[in-house]
């Protein structure tokens, strides 16, 4: 398999090359040069597979022999310790639960397999070592500290915007130590994503072999793919349709979940449901993509301006707008709709959906009008307890501390703080 730039002005390059490089020359995020869907067969009989051997089938061509079979499975089930359980949340809508992982958010599938394949990739460098950069507007960087944590060869450095992560967010990213550091930019998201890009442009820095784990990296991008088709295999018995509605930031859930669909997984529609940062409903509107600044929200993990994976499903559809549509939709919700929307599924059976969950719903509620029929499902994409400052007083409930996040509650926050791109790479250099 090889990948492609959509900058289109970049050489062609392995997966190893793609994960190691992050982003293309070119400034280009990769793409994969080629999707072939899996065989009938699979989708007749996925209901007999585990979730390890539907997740090696979905991702094997875009790994192709770069990495062994047996390896790649061993990765496969180191990423896959964990559950991804569908909730009934009122008749025909469930709640596709993606936080029993060990930073309790949806990024420890990708973080976790990109890890391990840039910890294979890297088992013979004896003396250089990758430094991965990466932004984060909320779950990311936990999720990558965690991943990443005590992998040989690799330094991790996380970029987060000041003042506009949740305690426990910023907890998770800068209190583990050992090769992960934290850099607090005095900025907005969009900033620290500006800088990481900057960066890996930037010639003097090559000899800090720079990679990405932000969802611009193919190695953390695509196994999201992964829990849409967990869903669909605890679905299928009920032979209904399905609509997918994603509480969307950076757009690589749902950029993954519109790969599985090329796949050949019979997804009838997505949902792309997002805050106040609307540049892609308005996109969807009058065909114009302009970004705007992002805005602080209580869906905090969303506030992108400019989300990156949109290129990338605009690449599938050939930018034909007419054919996008068919498949694809997308609504913004104020904070105040949001606040709603939790209070109204905790009154139905006690739910407890955290702020992006509860963007998700929305959406999900606002597209299944054009679908009365089809089974909706929305992604929880994190444990509420990350956003007890916001979700413990609008629905007037104290929420028990888990392991993983009672494992970090008392440690020491441990930080950087920047402000200019210069400031940025003074630290890479020191």
């Amino acid at each position: 398999m090889k990948y492609y730039s959509l900058n289109h002005n970049a050489p062609k390059v392995s997966f190893k090359e793609a994960v190691i490089q992050g982003l293309a020359t070119d400034k280009g995020l990769y793409f994969p040069e080629t999707i072939t869907p899996i065989p009938q067969d699979f989708f007749d009989n996925i209901e007999n597979l585990s979730n390890e051997e539907i997740a090696f089938h979905a991702i094997q061509q875009f790994v192709g022999d770069e990495i062994p079979t047996a390896i790649l499975k061993e990765i496969i089930d180191e990423t896959l310790c964990f559950d991804f359980p569908l909730v009934a949340v009122e008749k025909g809508i469930y709640s596709l639960e993606l936080f029993h992982g060990p930073t309790m958010a949806f990024k420890d599938v990708g973080a976790r397999f990109m890890s391990r394949c840039l910890a294979y990739f890297n088992k013979d460098k004896k003396d250089s070592k990758n430094t991965v950069l990466v932004a984060t507007s909320g779950d990311t960087g936990g999720a990558v500290a965690s991943g990443f944590l005590g992998v040989a060869g690799v330094e991790v450095v996380i970029l987060y915007p000041s003042g506009k992560v949740s305690d426990i967010q910023e907890k998770q990213l800068t209190t583990l130590g050992q090769n992960i550091k934290a850099l607090e930019v005095d900025g907005v998201f969009d900033d620290c994503q500006d800088m990481v890009k900057k960066a890996f442009l930037d010639e003097s820095l090559k000899h800090k072999n720079l990679t990405s784990a932000n969802s611009i990296n193919i190695a953390r991008w695509l196994p999201q793919m992964f829990y849409f088709f967990f869903a669909y295999k605890a679905l299928k018995k009920q032979n209904k349709e399905l609509v997918f509605s994603c509480p969307s930031g950076n757009f690589g859930n749902i950029c993954a979940g519109i790969i599985a669909k090329k796949l050949g997984l019979p997804i009838q529609h997505f949902v792309a449901s997002t805050n106040i940062n609307d540049t892609v409903p308005r996109f969807l509107e009058n065909g114009v993509y302009d970004p705007n600044p992002s805005t602080a929200t209580i869906s905090n993990a969303m506030d992108v301006g400019n989300p990156s994976n949109f290129i990338r499903i605009q690449e599938m559809y050939q930018n034909d707008l007419e054919q996008f549509k068919k498949d694809f939709s997308s609504y913004t919700f104020t904070d105040e709709e949001t606040k709603i929307a939790m209070k109204t599924i905790f009154k139905i059976d006690g739910y407890i959906a955290e702020p992006h969950g509860a963007v998700g719903y929305l959406g999900l509620k606002k597209e299944m009008k054009n679908y009365p029929n089809a089974i909706g499902i929305f992604l929880e994409t994190a444990h509420p307890i990350k956003f007890l400052d916001v979700v413990e007083p609008i629905l007037n409930v104290k929420l028990p501390i888990p392991a993983q996040i009672e494992s970090v509650m008392n440690k020491e926050k441990v930080r950087t703080k920047i402000s200019t791109y210069e400031d940025l790479k003074a630290f890479l250099e020191s």
